[in-house]
C-alpha cells in the first residue's frame, strides 16, 4: 500500500522564508547580503528584557506556565490597553501565544468550521489564506488596490458573497496602510449587523507614522483582537505574542491552546514584563524606520520606480515594478544573485497582480538600507 501526505499540508510556501534560505546561503558562500525581505527589526530586544531573561535563568523553575499566559504579564498587557489606547480589558480577557501565528490558529480553529468562507485581502499577509486553506476553511480572496486604500471596505465585501469571517491588519503586510478609525467603525458595524467574525491583526501597532492605530476593541467585544511581541516590542525570536478573545470563543481558545502547546514559553513571557515601561527605546526604532522609509522612497524614485502603496505604518515598501516586468520572483532570484539584496517577490501577497509588485522591508539599520537602495537603482538599468 502507497503511503501518501494529506492534502492539508500541501498549501503554497511562504515565500519570503524561502528567500531568506537562498540569502543565507548566499552569505554562507561569502556574499555580503543586505536583508530586505523578513519583517523583523534589525535590533534586539531591550535590555530590561535581556536582563529580565538573565535573572529568571539564575532564579527561577522555567516550566510550564498556565494555558492562558502568567498573570502578571496578562495584567501588564491590560494595563497597555488603557495607557494606549484608553479602553479598559479585562485581563481574563487575554491570552498569551506563541507568538501571533499561534493565535490565528487558535482563532481560526476556534471561530470557523470547514466550509466557512473567510475573506482576506489581497495583497495580504499570505500566512492567513495558507493557514485557512489547510483547516480547510475557504480564504474569500478581496482585491484591494489604490482605490480602496488597500483595505477591505463594506462595498468590496458586499461583491464577495456570504462570509463567514473576515481578517484585517491596520497597518498592514506587505502595503503598509491603516484603516482609520471612521472606517474601522464601519467595518466592525457591517461584519456585526450580519453575523461575520471580524479578526483584527494588530500586531504592527506602535509602528505607525502619521496617526496613531486604532484597536477594533473600541467598538466591541465581538471581533478576535490579535497582537505580538515581535516587531515594535523587538521580540521576534522569542516567540510571543497575545490575543484578546471574545466571551463566546475563550474556553474554545484555552482548550485548544492546553493541546497544542500546553503553555507559551516560560522564559519569553518572563522576560516580557518589562517591555512596556520601555517605549522611549521603542519609539527611537520607529523614528530610524520612518527615516529609513523616506530614504527608500526618495532613492527608488530617483531610479524610476515610483508607485508605491501608502506606508502609514508597518516597516515595508509595497512598489510597483510592473513596468520592469511581470515576474516577480525572477526579479528577486536575479537581484539577490547579481546584488546580494534580497526581496520578497509580491506574489507571496498577491497570487492574482503580485507578479509586478516586490516587498522591501526597511527594519534594519539606515546604513543597510541605503546600500541596498544603492545596489538596487545601479542594478535597475540593466533589467529589460
Amino acid at each position: 500500500m502507497t503511503l501518501r501526505p494529506s492534502r492539508r499540508g500541501l498549501v503554497p510556501p511562504f515565500i519570503a522564508m524561502d528567500v531568506l534560505r537562498a540569502a543565507n546561503e548566499r552569505e554562507t558562500a561569502g556574499a555580503d547580503v543586505i536583508h530586505l525581505e523578513v519583517g523583523q527589526p534589525g535590533t534586539s530586544a531591550p535590555e530590561p528584557v535581556l536582563e529580565a531573561a538573565r535573572r529568571a535563568l539564575t532564579s527561577e523553575r522555567i516550566g510550564y506556565t498556565d494555558a492562558l499566559g502568567i498573570a502578571p504579564l496578562r495584567q501588564a498587557i491590560a494595563a497597555n490597553y488603557q495607557a494606549q489606547y484608553g479602553i479598559a480589558v479585562d485581563p481574563g480577557e487575554i491570552v498569551v501565544t506563541t507568538g501571533s501565528s499561534a493565535a490565528f490558529l487558535l482563532a481560526f480553529l476556534a471561530a470557523f468550521e470547514p466550509g466557512d468562507r473567510v475573506g482576506v485581502a489581497v495583497p495580504g499577509y499570505p500566512a492567513y489564506r495558507n493557514i485557512l486553506t489547510a483547516l480547510q476553511i475557504e480564504p474569500v480572496l478581496i482585491a484591494v488596490g489604490q482605490n480602496a486604500h488597500y483595505q477591505p471596505t463594506p462595498e468590496l465585501l458586499a461583491d464577495a458573497g456570504a462570509l463567514d469571517g473576515l481578517i484585517v491588519a491596520s497597518p498592514a503586510n506587505p502595503t503598509g496602510t491603516m484603516i482609520g478609525a471612521t472606517d474601522l467603525s464601519r467595518l466592525t458595524t457591517y461584519c456585526r449587523d450580519r453575523g461575520i467574525r471580524l479578526v483584527s491583526d494588530e500586531i504592527y501597532h506602535g509602528i505607525t507614522y502619521e496617526t496613531a492605530a486604532t484597536t477594533a476593541r473600541v467598538f466591541g467585544r465581538e471581533a478576535v483582537i490579535i497582537n505580538s511581541f515581535s516587531k515594535y516590542y523587538s521580540m521576534t525570536g522569542w516567540r510571543l505574542g497575545w490575543m484578546l478573545v471574545p466571551p463566546d470563543l475563550a474556553r474554545s481558545v484555552e482548550c485548544l491552546a492546553q493541546n497544542f502547546y500546553i503553555s507559551p514559553p516560560a522564559l519569553s513571557q518572563i522576560a516580557a514584563l518589562p517591555i512596556f515601561g520601555c517605549h522611549a527605546e521603542l519609539d527611537g526604532h520607529v523614528a530610524r524606520y520612518r527615516t529609513n522609509r523616506d530614504l527608500l522612497v526618495r532613492t527608488l524614485s530617483t531610479a524610476g520606480l515610483t508607485r508605491f502603496a501608502p506606508a502609514e505604518g508597518a516597516f515595508y515598501l509595497y512598489v510597483d515594478i510592473s513596468d520592469l516586468t511581470r515576474d516577480s520572483e525572477s526579479f528577486c532570484r536575479r537581484l539577490l544573485a547579481e546584488t546580494a539584496v534580497a526581496l520578497t517577490p509580491g506574489l507571496d501577497f498577491d497570487p492574482i497582480n503580485g507578479g509586478g509588485w516586490v516587498r522591501f522591508s526597511f527594519a534594519g539599520s539606515t546604513e543597510d538600507v541605503a546600500e541596498a537602495a544603492r545596489r538596487l537603482a545601479d542594478w535597475l538599468p540593466q533589467v529589460g
